[in-house]
């Protein structure tokens, strides 16, 4: 059952990948210099190839220019609160700055969101996006903690998985609801089973302070930070524990700081809603046909009709897994992340009309992070470990029947999907730390916060209300009149002006800077 969270902060790299097949990631080593963590001395050599936690596949191509991706390990404790007790180790990736070496300003530290995605692996996928950005810094990523090849949260292994997310997730019945809080209760189980070590120290707490520990063991001052999506929430967090060693900062995909588990997933419903309006709008507006409905009103019925269809009775996906309503409602959610997959939407639904589940099934496998060999990453198993230790808010099968209403509302396609995927943290065996995370970061620098007008997983109003929590002269808000999830690489020329501004030459655009 995908959770919401993941759905709020997932990044489009998977999709990307999955649908292209050009995996790639790395892992590395550490060289223990000094017993006192901030001057351990690390090893950068050439990256393996990822691990399967870390989505599997092929070891980075070269940069454009030739240059070699560099991987490294650094320990960090395993529990904040004993910081001479036991150590972890986080995998790091970096591009090394381009540029004239007087002109390099540090690092700039990239988190893609999640909770769960693979910094090691979606740095290199996307390394030619930020090359104006490597002319004056190190990019650099990691695994967080619980993540990959970062001590990774183990719960349920490749063939549970499948049938794991086979399953039945928007219940219509006492048996299929029984059967959905029994399956929940058999994952949780097992990442109890497997991870009990790492679970109570996965909060985004713990990965916060993981990134000032980074910041000073890459020899960096101030942290020069890229937040996107979850990433945007870490960052937040990271403001408010360290404001004085906030650097150059960018929050784009903006996670809302004020709203508990139940009002994020609530929020993604209408933006879900909103970004599948979107593309039913732009499929019946192009000068041919549209291959999948004669108005957007109609796009809209045969979907929820093709997913009644598959309730009732699923079709072959990706052989031998059937594609089910819930396979296709995850494969259709991701396909809304990004206005460059709607033509694979389209392909997808219409070949389901047809009988034919695979597009949608590789969507949704994307989502859940499975390869095209049946190997999963640990994007689930971290996703869920992290939300939870997270989150203190724990949701019952009644209660979630009594929002129904009100998730359908807001969303017919989407509202019984995410309402039911509440319940991810209900038997969890770690205590969530609190109602919502706590940004606010006087005294910090100037916070770029963008928000894009069409983002379905972290809507636009969070951008607003992140400025706020930051408080006043922290976060400053650019708005992009956008489709999907994100602005930056969206390619939009005023968006990445501003932020290139920013980051390369310290230049805060003017509160209120609207990009269409």
């Amino acid at each position: 059952m995908p959770n919401p969270s993941r759905l709020r902060a997932a990044v489009l790299t998977a999709t990307a990948l999955v649908l292209s097949g050009l995996l790639a990631g790395c892992g590395g080593g550490s060289q223990e210099d000094d017993e006192d963590l901030t001057g351990q001395k690390l090893d950068w050599k050439d990256c393996p190839a990822p691990s399967e936690a870390e989505g599997g596949g092929a070891a980075p191509s070269p940069l454009p220019d030739g240059d070699e991706w560099q991987c490294a390990t650094m320990r960090a404790p395993l529990d904040w609160d004993d910081p001479e007790g036991d150590t972890i180790g986080l995998a790091l990736i970096r591009a090394e700055a381009s540029g004239a070496a007087d002109r390099r300003i540090g690092s700039l530290v990239f988190n893609f969101g999640g909770p769960g995605g693979s910094g090691v692996t979606t740095l290199p996928a996307f390394g030619q996006d930020y090359a104006k950005l490597r002319t004056r810094y190190d990019l650099v990523s990691f695994d967080p903690r619980g993540v990959g090849r970062s001590d990774a949260v183990e719960c349920l292994d490749d063939k549970q998985l499948d049938t794991y997310f086979q399953q039945d997730s928007t219940p219509d019945d006492q048996a299929e609801r029984t059967e959905l809080v029994d399956n929940t209760e058999k994952f949780n189980a097992a990442c109890e089973k497997n991870s009990k070590k790492i679970l109570p120290h996965v909060r985004t707490t713990d990965a916060a302070r993981d990134m000032d520990l980074m910041r000073q063991v890459l020899g960096d001052d101030k942290l020069h930070y890229f937040g996107i999506s979850y990433g945007t929430e870490l960052g937040g967090v990271y403001a408010h524990l360290f404001p004085r060693h906030v650097g150059r900062a960018v929050f784009d995909a903006v996670v809302d700081p004020t709203q508990t588990a139940e009002q994020s997933s609530l929020g993604q419903a209408k933006g879900f809603q909103l970004a599948l309006d979107n593309f039913a709008e732009d499929c019946v507006s192009k000068t041919e046909d549209c291959p999948v409905g004669d108005t957007a009103e109609d796009v809209k019925t045969r979907i929820a009709r093709l997913l009644k269809d598959l309730d009732r009775k699923p079709i072959p996906g990706v052989f031998p897994r059937e594609l089910t309503e819930t396979a296709a409602t995850g494969g259709i959610a991701q396909a809304l992340y990004s206005k460059d997959f709607w033509e694979y939407l389209t392909e997808g639904l219409e070949q389901a009309y047809d009988g034919d589940g695979r597009v949608l099934m590789v969507l949704s496998d994307a989502l859940n992070g499975r390869n095209e060999d049946g190997e999963y990453s640990n994007i689930t198993a971290a996703n869920v470990a992290i939300n939870c230790a997270d989150d203190k808010p724990r949701y019952d099968p009644a209660y979630v029947e009594g929002k129904l209403p009100e998730f359908r509302d807001a969303s017919p396609l989407f509202g019984d999907y995410l309402a039911w995927s509440m319940l991810s943290c209900t038997d969890w065996p770690v205590a969530g730390a609190a109602d919502h995370p706590d940004v606010s970061a006087p005294g910090a620098p100037p916070i770029l916060v963008i928000g894009n007008t069409g983002d379905p997983a972290t809507p636009y109003e969070g951008a607003g209300r992140m400025v706020d929590a930051l408080g006043k002269g922290v976060g400053v808000e650019l708005t992009y009149k956008g489709q999907g999830h994100g602005a930056y690489d969206s390619k939009n020329r005023c968006v990445q002006d501003a932020v290139h501004g920013y980051l390369l030459d310290g230049r805060v655009p003017a509160a209120g800077t609207v990009c269409s």
